[in-house]
């Protein structure tokens, strides 16, 4: 039985991910970011406002999907706004969240292993 790997095997399971390793510059751009979404509830948050109809969420559109009071809610929504993931717009008593695709673009470059 032979142990050598077909080229198509060893691309597989040998090919890089990336093709360069993340600049010192990118990799602190990045990680804010990630660091906004390590959190269940702001990863949760950012995919219902990702996913909401029309690409944009009122918090009152997203309070009664959680256990948590609606000034967490906000708190949370503050972070990854801070974070450069979401844009807001204030609309009478109501704060409207819309996802920055440029923001979310790069990050799936970045796990999709091509340069942001």
């Amino acid at each position: 039985m032979s142990t050598e790997l077909t080229p198509v095997e060893a691309a597989a399971c040998c090919s890089p991910l990336a093709r360069q390793p993340l600049s010192e510059a990118e990799a602190e751009g990045i990680a804010p970011l990630l660091k906004a979404l390590a959190d269940p509830v702001r990863l949760r948050l950012m995919s219902m406002v990702a996913s909401h109809e029309g690409g944009e969420a009122c918090v009152c559109d997203l309070n009664d999907a959680f256990e948590l009071s609606q000034p967490t809610i906000s708190h949370h929504l503050k972070i990854l706004h801070e974070a450069g993931l979401l844009d807001r717009e204030k609309r009478g008593v109501w704060v409207y969240y819309r996802a920055r695709t440029g923001a979310l673009q790069n990050l799936a470059a970045l796990i999709g292993g091509q340069a942001p």
